[in-house]
């Protein structure tokens, strides 16, 4: 039997510019992971990561904690899979689309332009879900993103790259985002795409999830394991 560890990203740069780099708090996750799994002898076989910046920064991070404390840890293969969906283009896209129609969207988008910055996680948070929880649902349709299905079918290819290693007792690190990690819970559980979205924003940053694989088994054994935080201040969702 055979482990595949999805680690997600490190906290990224939320609400800034150029939100696909990690920030001083996703840094110092990294770190901790890193080190946390050093000090235990963590042991992988191979390790992967996705494309994007966040990811391949949180993976590089937890490799030099292994380096500093004389451990080997494997060089990732970058499998583009296990990106995110494209959040970006559904709210681009999408929110002014339901401004035509949708009054709840209306209100949720006025509320985010007028809160302050104490706030604007939250309101934005409430406006995210509500536009991709349509866009999830097939409520709205936009032209050149990616649709869910899509999202779920190369995810879903990208895990089955994974277990279709030479090694049925391999362990397997996979650095990747909250959505992967919830079209994995989605496999092994057989949730809806509805509560597959739910469990995609549960998942914290620098946390992991666990899924033993075998010959037609694919079994989650942990998830949004986070032990490795134990100050309240790097515990984050964003």
């Amino acid at each position: 039997m055979g482990i595949l560890f999805l680690v997600r990203h490190a906290q990224a740069s939320f609400l800034e510019e150029n939100y696909d780099k990690l920030s001083q708090v996703g840094e110092s996750q990294a770190r901790i992971l890193g080190e946390y799994w050093a000090a235990r002898r963590m042991e992988f076989d191979r390790a992967g990561v996705g494309p994007c910046v966040r990811q391949r920064d949180t993976v590089g991070i937890v490799s030099r904690a292994f380096e500093k404390a004389g451990l080997k840890f494997p060089e990732p293969v970058i499998l583009p899979e296990f990106d995110e969906y494209q959040a970006e283009a559904v709210l681009k896209s999408g929110v002014p689309e339901l401004l035509k129609t949708d009054e709840s969207v209306r209100g949720l988008q006025e509320t985010f332009q007028s809160s302050t910055d104490a706030a604007r996680r939250a309101t934005f948070q409430r406006l995210f879900e509500a536009v991709v929880s349509k866009w999830v649902g097939g409520q709205i349709c936009l032209s050149g993103v990616e649709t869910w299905a899509d999202f779920c079918g190369r995810v879903n290819s990208g895990i089955g790259k994974v277990l279709s290693g030479d090694g049925h007792r391999e362990r397997v690190v996979m650095f990747t985002s909250g959505g992967p990690i919830a079209v994995a819970m989605q496999r092994a559980l057989q949730l809806s795409d509805e509560r597959t979205l739910q469990v995609s924003w549960m998942s914290r940053n620098s946390s992991w999830s666990e899924f033993l694989y075998g010959a037609n088994r694919f079994t989650l054994s942990a998830f949004n394991v986070h032990g490795h935080i134990d100050d309240p201040a790097l515990l984050t969702y964003r």
